[in-house]
């Protein structure tokens, strides 16, 4: 009996010191810093992988000395936590610790895209694909969810005008439904219940305050000048005049396939319900994705009553009231370019 309890006390002891042995072991390669100069800091973990084939990934991409080593540390530390899939970058040098807590808390690489303002939804596919922006699916597709806006737009067939743009930062391998979402998500927050209240007071529906601030976008760059652009718009609708706005017949040939970056005298008679030098009234929808000062410019316009303006050719215009202090300005500005 005493010797069967020494035997005990000895194995005991020998598992004792073990376990010491493995933790202090565990413990240096945690917090030890052993990677090769060859190691790059970025890594793309596929969904699926379990602890062992992540650890092995790592240490070929020579970020960690050992994956056997990555596994028992994972087992005895901070499993059941989950290593999430992803792309991640690490800032060298760095020790297993930091890799296995960034992985658990899912600190992903996140990739940046400036949507600038006055694009169409087509444009900024093919502004996605020129970056080589690294998502998945189609975003042409995408854009035709109508279901994100049918609360605010019944009428709408596709997302153009409600694509918010700004500057978003993507995981690789994000799908296109959820970048447009993403889109439409800040087009919300921008375009709240005080705006929507707002368009209610203006008669306007959502849709038409997203063409008017549309057209105001395309229309001018210059932030201090698209009240005065919404104004224009404004009064010429309040008095019956067509709005005679050159970027909507654009719109209109960029549908036919047919714009090759000039507008000819021909295309004011062009057979198009965006054409506004032939038809009265705001166009059938948006003809861009606006930006916040156009949206705001749509509906709080300048207390002016400019019924013209013409562009000086430097980005900035010359507004006026008559027809015939219209007609000077254009003498002046466009027809000695």
């Amino acid at each position: 009996m005493i010797r069967l309890r020494k035997i005990i006390d000895l194995i005991l002891t020998l598992l004792l010191i073990t376990n010491l042995c493995l933790t202090f072991y565990l413990s240096a390669f945690m917090n030890g810093f052993k990677q090769k100069k060859e190691a790059t800091g970025i890594i793309f973990i596929e969904r699926g992988l379990n602890v062992e084939a992540i650890g092995r990934q790592l240490e070929k991409n020579g970020l960690i000395k050992d994956a056997r080593s990555f596994r028992l540390a994972y087992s005895l530390y901070y499993s059941p936590n989950f290593l999430k899939a992803g792309e991640y970058e690490f800032k060298m040098p760095v020790n297993p610790k930091k890799i296995m807590l960034e992985m658990i808390a899912g600190k992903v690489l996140l990739h940046p895209l400036t949507i600038p303002e006055g694009l169409t939804y087509k444009e900024i596919a093919e502004l996605l694909e020129n970056k080589n922006y690294p998502f998945k699916g189609s975003f042409l597709d995408a854009c035709h969810k109508v279901e994100l806006i049918s609360d605010l737009d019944s009428q709408a067939d596709n997302l153009e005008g409600y694509l918010f743009p700004e500057t978003y930062h993507f995981s690789r391998g994000i799908e296109a439904e959820e970048m447009v979402r993403a889109m439409v998500t800040q087009f919300r927050k921008v375009f709240g219940k005080e705006q929507q209240e707002r368009a209610q007071k203006l008669n306007l529906t959502v849709r038409e305050v997203l063409t008017m601030a549309s057209l105001i976008e395309k229309e001018t760059s210059m932030i201090e000048e698209k009240p005065l652009v919404s104004a224009v718009f404004h009064n010429r609708l309040r008095l019956g005049m067509k709005l005679d706005c050159d970027p909507t017949i654009i719109y209109a040939l960029k549908l036919e396939n047919r714009f090759d970056g000039n507008i000819r005298l021909k295309d004011k008679n062009l057979k198009s319900p965006y054409n506004t030098y032939l038809y009265p009234g705001l166009p059938p929808g948006p003809i861009c994705n606006p930006g916040y000062e156009a949206l705001e410019a749509a509906l709080y316009p300048a207390s002016v009553d400019y019924l013209y303006f013409v562009s000086r050719n430097d980005g900035s215009h010359v507004f006026n009231r008559s027809y015939s202090e219209h007609l000077k300005a254009v003498s002046k500005y466009q027809l000695k370019k």
